[in-house]
């Protein structure tokens, strides 16, 4: 990860060549936040070493009932609990501006003996929690928001997890109902959720249900509706492997198909639960050549045209669509997106920005962006201390000269070898 201000990204001819991403960013949260539940010791193989996955493993740490080694170098976390019951830590814990950490956190910390303070960066402190605290406060949890901002921070008490029946909206974020659903097997009765409302992102309520299985808790469930964890469930230490981020995989797909090369990802395929390995759908959509195997996923670049594009499911990815769009034949319309204004930035007003700096047309509602493509000229790109913003944009520089993206350190929130891997490319 470079340390410099800024970044003067190097345009290629084309990108060719096999690229090794690090593990999940997602998968690794819910291996350390489940890991911290298991008594004993789990191995969490292909881990994701980034300032987001330290944020989480140092909130568990500070229950004081579990101790987590890590090896970035080996890519590899253990995570030992004793039998011992968590505590509540005399300080605030502070996740950055690490939502996924601190959401699964809320729910575990009414699990502990005492009041736990959880809190966060300024942008932080303007990301919404409170459905999530209306719900537990539902299944017996005593939660509330400090400062009535529906925001961190959160105060918790426990332990308090009783559980029962909630109702939850999902159309704000997908992580209230995989934070309920990530400590329900340790509620005092089951746990039944009912989604009020359409569930955004609902891959990753997906990889919740699907990690949790692999520890051997089952969730029942009625399609995105309801979900059930039956009490007394208890998941089991041992051995993980996560696969490779799909949303980390996407920048260098995108730089084959924007320099028309060819980009391989080892260790990935379709039947991935990542709801962005679908990415490689738009991809064929817009005109390039996707090879689906068995253990490798791989994209030739061709003449892209625009496209319509339903992001609900994959919204991380909406700022490397968009940046491919602007080098697209035609309009590209992505919508149902309105939660992208409330991650690290308001997304859709950042890579609006950038754009234009780069001549690109564009145009933004609430919940859509639209990009007319063209041929982006040089600029200096602003990231709002955004990875993902700083990741997409730098895309587009191995295709466009006189890109500069400024604050280039904030890639290490997901992908701390980002500019490494990028600057390898041949």
């Amino acid at each position: 990860m470079s340390k410099a201000n800024s970044i003067d990204i190097q345009p290629r001819d084309f990108v060719n060549g096999d690229v090794l991403i690090p593990g999940s960013k997602s998968y690794t949260n819910r291996a350390i936040a489940i890991a911290a539940l298991a008594e004993g010791q789990t191995v969490i193989e292909h881990a994701l070493v980034s300032e987001d996955t330290e944020f989480i493993a140092k909130g568990m740490e500070s229950f004081g009932n579990v101790h987590i080694d890590i090896d970035a170098e080996k890519e590899r976390m253990l995570v030992n609990r004793k039998p011992a019951a968590p505590i509540a830590p005399k300080q605030p814990i502070f996740f950055g501006n690490a939502g996924t950490p601190i959401r699964f956190a809320i729910t575990m910390a009414s699990l502990a003996n005492g009041v736990s303070e959880l809190t966060g960066n300024e942008r932080m402190q303007h990301r919404p929690c409170q459905d999530l605290i209306d719900a537990l406060v539902q299944l017996g949890v005593k939660a509330h928001v400090i400062r009535g901002t529906g925001c961190p921070p959160i105060q918790v008490e426990g332990p308090s997890l009783r559980g029962g029946k909630a109702k939850i909206r999902g159309s704000v974020s997908s992580q209230y109902t995989s934070s309920i659903l990530i400590s329900a097997p340790y509620a005092e009765r089951d746990v039944e959720l009912e989604i009020t409302d359409d569930l955004t992102s609902k891959p990753y309520v997906d990889m919740t249900v699907g990690i949790m299985k692999d520890f051997g808790v089952e969730v029942e469930r009625d399609g995105y509706r309801r979900f059930k964890v039956r009490a007394g469930q208890r998941y089991r230490s041992g051995t993980y492997r996560v696969e490779p981020d799909a949303s980390n995989m996407s920048y260098f797909l995108a730089a084959a198909a924007i320099t028309r090369g060819r980009v391989c990802i080892p260790g990935i395929n379709t039947s991935s639960l990542q709801g962005d390995v679908k990415f490689i759908d738009l991809l064929e959509q817009m005109g390039c050549c996707v090879e689906k195997e068995t253990d490798y996923i791989a994209v030739s670049g061709k003449q892209m045209r625009g496209i319509d594009a339903d992001m609900n499911r994959m919204p991380d990815i909406v700022p490397t669509l968009a940046v491919m769009a602007a080098f697209a034949e035609g309009r590209t319309h992505i919508y149902n997106i309105g939660n992208l204004r409330i991650k690290e930035c308001d997304r859709i007003a950042a890579v609006e920005n950038e754009l234009r700096k780069m001549g690109i047309d564009t145009e933004s509602t609430e919940d859509t962006l639209t990009v007319y493509g063209g041929k982006p000229t040089g600029a200096v790109i602003d990231t709002y201390d955004d990875h993902r913003i700083a990741m997409a944009f730098a895309i587009a520089g191995l295709k466009t000269p006189g890109v500069v993206i400024n604050n280039p350190s904030c890639t290490a929130k997901s992908f701390p070898t980002f500019w490494e891997i990028l600057n390898g490319l041949s």
